[in-house]
């Protein structure tokens, strides 16, 4: 990266000054960018950090002049390579957007049209933008999808979008936004909902093409370990503001403002299990409709006094290259400057669990296949083998986390566990209880010993059923005793108040409504929760809260959760015992120390090393994971993992490993393990 009197010789090709976007909502007057200041230079990335509601996509919809219907730009400049945008015609506009700047969404699967190929969608930016059409057009498709790294391009040009992965579906998006050859690239989220090992190929694609074309990026995230790997500058929103600027380097060396301190603060890691929960930071971001008197962040700050309610903070310097919206770093008040402590909440140990305890859940050669179907007769002409075997126990007050790629078999796994999909082979014990062998109404009955708690909960939750009849639906359905009373100690115990069981969905954010599944969950008193992926769409503030209450309920109540996430830093503070799972085996398994300490099977090595951690030693390139995942319908002979593994041998094409532990150390699928 470059220095700071290099910085400073350099002009800026984005220069954004006192940058103003409001929306006209039934609430009033939004502001949801209020007065922004920031630059970004070629070969640059600044990255836009920020809970959710704080203005980062809407700052990305006002630079590219693409704000909602109700939205409109009421003050400030943006130049773009010295050109004023907010002055362009929306003609000019048009021309502007895909040839000077351009703009990748964090969905690609709502962003790309589903009834037209790639060529299509491709060929219609290099028309419009470079004057291509016909052979030229696909020559020049070919490039950027082989650019992309994307396999066997000449064929998928002519595929449809849902005949991609997810990675492959955002290396498309990829592509169109590079056909108009932008200097400047807003990534919006751009990784995620992928998968640590896709993320990591997508993160070193723009990185690579940054190097190779000298871009601009505006890279707009709520990641810390993706910022620690990619950023070269770093903008901390919050409330429509930018309350903290500052070099890579002095961010995560000495962060500044209270509330990127309280950031930090939440992020799991492994340091902290079993000893404390994580910090979190109360409240929620406030309504962009508020009139703001002192500083915006004051109703949720450890540190503030009577001036920060009062009064707005002004810019104050706290470092080389680094300044902060904060009242802590006026000179005037230098005596109060102390160092925020934000000690961990302490916990009690894991007590009375022994390793030797009777499993609650034993799962043995667990096997999901799903017919494939063809032709008018609809005859089978093969299986989609989602789980293949998979073998597992979970004892009281334990949590297991099964981790893996998407498309591995995990969410397959849990419902099969709960039977919300039949098994096609294997056993699944509950209390010593064969769940498969129960009818109907045995199963009923047992169900209220396992619950779970999916990963979006806005989609699991009735929208037309109040938040007290939800909670209450459960035990009414399993002929619980369940009144008023009930959903209010329930409500409390996951943190709501009583009154909001009068409420519907909507009106709750996604971390309360992730509360609102987990009490439905504990209404019928479980044993077993499997938790799928239910802080992946979560802020880092959100996700302390729920990895928090999940923590305390485990103590408390002494549940065992199957706990399903591809997020290995949340692996590391909550769970006790670990399963990787790839193309539907298990191919490692053994405890938290074990299996994210010394891994020993390539692909929990790889998966390992694709996780961008929130610290400068560790932003380092990962071990490279060539390709995709195979398909489960037609899977790779011998050991599933052979073609796209650094160490595979002939054997490892011939003959399956088998799931083995030796000298006491964790099961490994491998023939050449270590």
């Amino acid at each position: 990266m470059s220095g700071p009197d290099v910085r400073q010789a350099v002009e800026p090709l984005l220069d954004v000054r006192g940058l103003i976007a409001e929306l006209d909502t039934p609430a009033g007057i939004a502001r949801a960018v209020d007065g922004l200041d920031f630059e970004v230079r070629a070969g640059e990335t600044m990255a836009l950090l920020g809970e959710s509601g704080c203005g980062k996509s809407m700052t990305a919809g006002a630079l590219m002049r693409l704000l909602p219907d109700v939205g409109y730009i009421a003050g400030g400049s943006v130049k773009l390579a010295g050109r004023e945008l907010t002055t362009l015609t929306e003609a000019q506009m048009r021309e502007s957007r895909g040839s000077d700047m351009a703009m990748i969404f964090q969905e690609p699967a709502t962003s790309l049209n589903p009834v037209l190929t790639v060529l299509q969608q491709i060929g219609e930016v290099l028309a419009t933008h470079r004057g291509l059409r016909g052979a030229p057009a696909r020559a020049r498709a070919l490039e950027l999808l082989d650019a992309v790294g994307i396999p066997d391009a000449a064929r998928r040009l002519d595929e449809y979008p849902f005949q991609f992965s997810g990675g492959m579906k955002q290396r498309v998006m990829i592509a169109m936004a590079l056909a108009g050859e932008p200097r400047l690239l807003i990534a919006d989220e751009p990784t995620t909902a992928l998968d640590v090992t896709i993320q990591a190929q997508v993160l070193d694609l723009l990185a690579r093409l940054q190097r190779e074309r000298g871009m601009a990026v505006l890279l707009i995230t709520h990641d810390l370990g993706v910022v620690a790997r990619m950023a070269h500058q770093i903008g901390v929103m919050y409330a429509g503001q930018l309350i903290e600027q500052a070099p890579r380097a002095a961010f995560f060396t000495r962060p500044a403002h209270p509330y990127s301190k309280l950031l930090f603060d939440a992020l799991p890691d492994a340091a902290r299990h079993g000893r404390g929960e994580l910090a979190t930071i109360p409240g929620s971001v406030p309504p962009l409709t508020t009139v703001f008197t002192g500083c915006r962040f004051a109703d949720r700050c450890p540190l503030a006094w009577s001036r920060c309610h009062d009064e707005a903070p002004a810019w104050h310097v706290a470092g080389e290259a680094q300044r902060v919206r904060c009242h802590l770093y006026d000179p005037a008040e230098a005596a109060r400057a102390a160092p925020m402590e934000t000690a961990a909440t302490p916990v009690v140990a894991d007590g009375g669990i022994e390793a030797g305890q009777t499993p609650l859940l034993s799962v043995r050669d667990l096997k999901v296949h799903f017919p494939i179907r063809r032709g008018v007769l609809q005859r089978v002409v093969g299986q989609v083998r989602a789980v293949d075997g998979v073998s597992l126990d979970i004892r009281p007050g334990r949590t297991l986390a099964l981790v893996g790629e998407s498309g591995c078999g995990k969410t397959t796994v849990g419902k099969a566990i709960l039977r919300l999909i039949e098994p096609t082979g294997g056993t699944v014990s509950l209390d010593g209880q064969d769940v498969g062998s129960l009818s109907r109404s045995a199963l009923r009955s047992l169900r209220a010993r396992m619950q779970m708690v999916f990963q979006d909960p806005y989609g699991s939750l009735n929208p037309r059923m109040r938040v007290g009849e939800i909670i209450g639906e459960g035990m009414g359905a399993l002929q619980q005793r369940g009144d008023g009373v009930a959903v209010t100690r329930l409500l409390e115990q996951v943190g709501l108040r009583a009154d909001m069981a009068d409420r519907y969905p909507h009106e709750f954010s996604g971390g309360q409504r992730q509360r609102i599944a987990i009490a439905r969950s504990l209404a019928v008193q479980p044993a077993l929760i499997v938790c799928d992926e239910p802080t992946s769409a979560l802020d880092v503030s959100v996700q302390a809260q729920i990895l928090n209450l999940l923590g305390r309920l485990q103590r408390d109540m002494g549940l065992a959760y199957l706990f399903i996430t591809h997020n290995i830093a949340v692996v590391e503070h909550l769970a006790h015992e670990v399963a990787v799972m790839y193309l539907g085996r298990i191919v490692e398994i053994g405890s938290v120390d074990q299996v994210l300490g010394a891994p020993r099977h390539p692909y929990t090595k790889a998966l390992l090393s694709a996780v961008p951690r929130a610290d400068l030693d560790a932003a380092t390139l990962p071990q490279k994971l060539t390709g995709d995942l195979p398909s489960p319908a037609d899977p790779p002979s011998g050991c599933h993992f052979h073609p796209r593994c650094p160490r595979a041998q002939a054997r490892c094409q011939t003959d399956a490993p088998v799931l083995e532990s030796r000298d006491g150390r964790q099961a490994v699928a491998c023939w050449f393990a270590d």
